[in-house]
């Protein structure tokens, strides 16, 4: 797993896939009036619901492209099914996601998130 984001950052911003996706305005005021940290909260749910078991029925089409701003950050990141967790992130298919491994893509997410949010505060 990589623990430089700004690193992870630098590979995402490499691709036109992933760094075509940007908090809209809609998901930005969502963001500022949940807080981040329920903002969290949902993440490690979603995270763990959908992307965590070690079989995901609809694997690669499980996280939608827009409804919630987790959701275009988890596409930004490359953490928005087991594929791309592997492709990107060096974790393996076919196997439920450790705790550990939860938070560090909660992490990503919110990493993410706080890039977006300051990138309009500023």
């Amino acid at each position: 797993m990589h623990a430089d984001f700004d690193k992870l950052a630098a590979r995402l911003a490499s691709s036109p896939f992933r760094s075509s996706f940007h908090l809209d305005a809609r998901s930005m005021r969502y963001v500022e009036e949940k807080g981040m940290d329920t903002i969290r909260i949902h993440a490690r749910e979603l995270i763990t619901r959908r992307l965590a078991p070690a079989d995901i029925p609809n694997d690669g089409r499980q996280t939608p492209m827009k409804g919630h701003p987790v959701f275009i950050a988890q596409h930004a990141t490359a953490t928005c099914c087991r594929g791309c967790l592997e492709k990107w992130h060096g974790i393996a298919k076919g196997r439920p996601l450790s705790n550990d491994e939860v938070c560090y893509v909660t992490d990503v997410v919110m990493s993410f998130i706080a890039s977006e949010m300051e990138r309009i505060n500023h």
